[in-house]
């Protein structure tokens, strides 16, 4: 069972910079997608960003393009989003998700198997 924890959530100001980390286990293979999904107040679940364990294939949402950064860190299992200049409507539950590949639905990521609790992200204006 893939396990996955987030971490770095919390409260920053607009214009600021914020990296969420998402700690990973059990995978079964060496190939593997893992990325973010945010959720705000009021709003359905969003697909942020998606790397794959190759790194070769990453996807941003339109949102973030420009300001937000996925990596990942293979020997430690390790997801990362830096978070450059976030604005007031970034600010959202933060979910790790994880599956074998980045499932898209046209320009969109979809449901993936495995998620993480999620941690809270908030911007300031």
């Amino acid at each position: 069972e893939v396990q996955l924890v987030e971490s770095g959530g919390g409260l920053v100001q607009a214009g600021g910079s914020l990296r969420l980390s998402c700690a990973a286990s059990g995978f079964t293979s060496d190939d593997y997608a893992i990325g973010w999904f945010r959720q705000a107040p009021g709003k359905g679940r969003e697909g942020v960003s998606c790397i794959t364990s190759s790194d070769d294939f990453t996807y941003y949402a339109e949102s973030v393009k420009g300001r937000f950064t996925i990596s990942v860190n293979t020997a430690k299992n390790t997801l990362y989003l830096q978070m450059n200049s976030p604005n007031p409507e970034d600010t959202a539950v933060y979910y790790c998700a994880a599956d074998l590949a980045c499932w898209m639905s046209g320009s969109n990521l979809v449901e993936f198997a495995s998620w993480g609790q999620g941690t809270q992200v908030t911007v300031s204006s």
